[in-house]
């Protein structure tokens, strides 16, 4: 018998699986596919440190109508999944109001402000230093107003949280990044963001790191998790796998299986898209279209474009409305090529409506533990995370109590 099954093989599963490694524990790591394929391989491969304050729910007016009515790049919705989100968009504009949202995002900083530094080990003992550019992350802009609105905000967030931050004209962004059109006003520029060639690779290089160490990993449905008398256990063609502890970290999959143990995760899943081009300019450095809610991410398959928002059900078909746009939004920047993929990638954040994520102890399982829930930073802050989840699986102390899943009743 192991001492803990991991749940899930995205970056926040390999991470925790490292982390309690690390910590002395014989580890299995589970999923039903390779490790690395679902929002792992799809997101935009930062590793911020400038996302100090989550994002809330717009409580502009003008916005909400712009939602409502389909008229912003920033989210899209199903009509057929709003009934299920009903509690959570509650929950997530309580947890938005101003001094809440203060409040949560002191907890959040002091997450993101380490991301790098909790990274920066595992890329150097899983040899992946060649998948990591540390060339920082710009905010571009069309409009003057939209940029002196963005680098006001900036410096704001550079005043209360101590992250570096930089301006670039037209002509300085045109100097930085040869291969964009000059229809941009300037950027605003975080350089101690740092971005990732392929997201998939670097989880996937972490879970080699993970069996160098001694580690296993098994191909089995986590969904076949079950109680026993000593502890935990999932079951696969070749039998069961057991140990006395278990971790749930399944990202948007996460309250499905936990609805079979009696627990009702209010979690939004925030669908996004994303493409390839190649054949067109590249990108030395990822950036977001500000005004238009689109993600441009340098990759070795090609220049990813990637969208906002989407509330959708985890299993509805797609609809890359928002793709559409940010495509041709990124057209008026940079030459794209040919797409590479026939049909668009998607896949789903897991977004709690207070947005921190869930790392801790079950309210009412001996042995089994949460860690899921992390929005659009589970890349950036999963060996965070993955650190203090393990910290408190040693001592029994939660080392960062705000993230504790016994806060679900107070949501």
């Amino acid at each position: 018998m192991s001492d803990v099954l991991v749940l899930g093989g995205g970056m926040v599963g390999v991470s925790t699986a490292l982390a309690l490694q690390s910590a002395g524990r014989d580890v299995v790591l589970v999923d039903r596919r390779e490790v690395g394929q679902e929002t792992s391989y799809g997101n935009a491969g930062v590793i911020q440190s400038e996302a100090v304050e989550p994002y809330p729910l717009p409580l502009s007016l003008t916005t909400l109508f712009n939602i409502a009515f389909k008229r912003s790049n920033d989210v899209n919705y199903h009509l057929t999944a709003l009934p299920a989100y009903l509690r959570p968009l509650w929950l997530y504009f309580r947890s938005s109001l101003p001094a809440r949202h203060r409040e949560i995002s002191q907890t959040y900083a002091g997450l993101v402000r380490r991301a790098t530094a909790d990274h920066a080990p595992l890329i150097a003992a899983a040899g992946a230093d060649n998948l990591i550019r540390r060339s920082g992350l710009r905010f571009v802009y069309k409009t003057q107003q939209a940029l002196e609105s963005s680098a006001k905000e900036a410096e704001r967030i550079s005043r209360e949280y101590g992250v570096e931050v930089t301006f670039e004209t037209a002509s300085e962004l045109a100097t930085a990044e040869p291969h964009l059109k000059p229809v941009l006003a300037g950027a605003v520029h975080w350089p101690e963001t740092w971005s990732c060639a392929d997201p998939g690779d670097l989880t996937r290089a972490y879970a080699a790191l993970f069996i160098s160490r001694g580690g296993s990993i098994v191909t089995v449905d986590a969904a076949t998790l079950c109680e026993q008398d000593a502890g935990w256990s999932v079951t696969g063609r070749e039998g069961a796998v057991t140990a006395r502890e278990a971790v749930v970290a399944l990202g948007p999959w996460s309250p499905v299986l936990l609805k079979r143990f009696g627990y009702d995760i209010p979690l939004l899943r925030k669908r996004g898209y994303h493409r390839h081009f190649i054949g067109g300019g590249t990108l030395n450095a990822p950036m977001l279209l500000g005004e238009s809610a689109t993600v441009l991410s340098p990759m070795q398959r090609g220049l990813r474009v990637l969208t906002g928002a989407e509330l959708a059900t985890i299993d509805a078909p797609p609809s890359p409305v928002q793709l559409q746009r940010s495509t041709a939004a990124a057209a008026e920047l940079v030459e794209l090529g040919e797409p590479v993929e026939t049909e668009p990638w998607f896949g789903n954040r897991p977004c709690m409506p207070d947005m921190l994520p869930l790392a801790g102890r079950a309210p009412r399982h001996k042995g089994l533990w949460f860690h899921f829930g992390h929005g659009h930073q589970g890349f950036t802050l999963g060996p965070t995370t993955a650190a203090l989840l393990a910290e408190e699986m040693a001592t029994g102390s939660a080392p960062v109590p705000e993230l504790s899943p016994s806060r679900l009743r107070y949501l």
